[in-house]
């Protein structure tokens, strides 16, 4: 029997030989001008000029908005584009490195919203509300000398994008929103169609650990979040088909996504499950308001969306000139599913 290593030794030593061979046979092909012609691409090479490489500077800090420290960091140079994030009370590290190739012709300012990521955290939770996230918003385009912006909302931050362009659409010079919903009532009637549409045995497994209590399980440092059972149910096999299709993000866990800001995200959306928005967003209605949203609006969705592209129709109907695109084969996480289309998408309308 062959020792496994010996042979490796000999096949390697064979193929350097045989590579030295080549180089050998190839030199004696070469033409007798090959030397001077490799010379003068050379020195053709040392006299052209040196290609430009652009550098994207990366600056971050906090603004005092009204007594809470609002965290963002701002990539590159341009035009201002703000970039609102989801959850509610997720961070904007999600969009990383996703996003990262529209500082090509913007500079983007993500935030973290009050009490989420790595900005403040408030002792009274019913100070986290859209409202309130408006003025953080506008705190920061003041205080970073934005002037008119560009602003970005995905999921949750497509609703606090229109809150604030219903406000301070004269501070906006295009909105774009992102797998997002204008109506709390409509997205809950979308929250039912999602499980009606699951086996028997995962709605049944959902529904008796939503009429069981959704927090106050497990030991101490587990109360105040969902089980582990239910990140699992809802996020990873509830959810998931309606986040990713085309690209399923492989480092995705139900339970990592279970790291959010809870005591915000119980006041927003409710402490009883995934699949009802009872918190304080259900003040959001905005359907019969949009029509007085004169900014140029982008609208992208998936064709698998969490939020139903159904949503994006309507919001497209409702905002006279807006532009609308569903993304074939993409679900909720339409940048990671499809990231050249989405792109092409936000360039197209910001740089026609």
């Amino acid at each position: 029997m062959l020792n496994p290593t010996s042979s490796r030794i000999e096949a390697s030593s064979r193929a350097r030989m045989l590579s030295c061979a080549m180089v050998v046979l190839v030199a004696s092909l070469a033409p007798a001008s090959g030397v001077a012609q490799t010379n003068s691409a050379s020195s053709a090479r040392a006299d052209a000029k040196p290609v430009a490489v652009a550098a994207y500077p990366v600056e971050e800090g906090f603004v005092d908005a009204h007594g809470v420290l609002i965290y963002y960091t701002a990539l590159g140079h341009g035009a201002p584009l703000v970039i609102v994030h989801g959850g509610p009370g997720a961070s904007h590290d999600y969009f990383l490195p996703y996003l990262l190739p529209l500082v090509r012709h913007n500079r983007l300012i993500f935030i973290d919203e009050r009490g989420s990521g790595r900005s403040q955290k408030l002792e009274d939770a019913s100070q986290y509300t859209v409202e309130n996230m408006v003025e953080d918003v506008e705190d920061v385009r003041q205080a970073l000398k934005l002037g008119r912006i560009t602003l970005l909302g995905h999921s949750y931050g497509g609703v606090l994008a229109q809150a604030y362009a219903l406000k301070y659409q004269r501070n906006l010079t295009h909105l774009i929103l992102c797998s997002t919903f204008p109506s709390t009532r409509e997205m809950n009637q979308v929250f039912g169609r999602m499980k009606d549409k699951m086996s028997p045995e995962l709605r049944e497994r959902i529904d008796s650990q939503e009429k069981a209590g959704l927090f106050g399980h497990g030991q101490d440092y587990e109360k105040n979040r969902y089980t582990n059972d239910y990140m699992i149910a809802a996020w990873g096999e509830g959810y998931f088909p309606y986040l990713y299709q085309n690209r399923p993000d492989p480092n995705y866990d139900p339970i990592a996504s279970g790291a959010t800001s809870w005591d915000l995200y119980r006041e927003m959306w409710g402490s009883d499950g995934e699949f009802v928005i009872d918190g304080n967003l259900k003040s959001v209605e905005y359907v019969d308001r949009l029509h007085t949203i004169g900014t140029p609006t982008l609208i992208i969705a998936g064709d698998h969306d969490e939020c139903d592209p159904s949503l994006s129709q309507e919001m497209h109907q409702k905002i006279a000139g807006s532009k609308l695109v569903i993304l074939p084969k993409s679900g909720h996480m339409t940048f990671v599913d499809q990231p050249g289309l989405f792109m092409q998408a936000v360039d197209s309308f910001l740089h026609p």
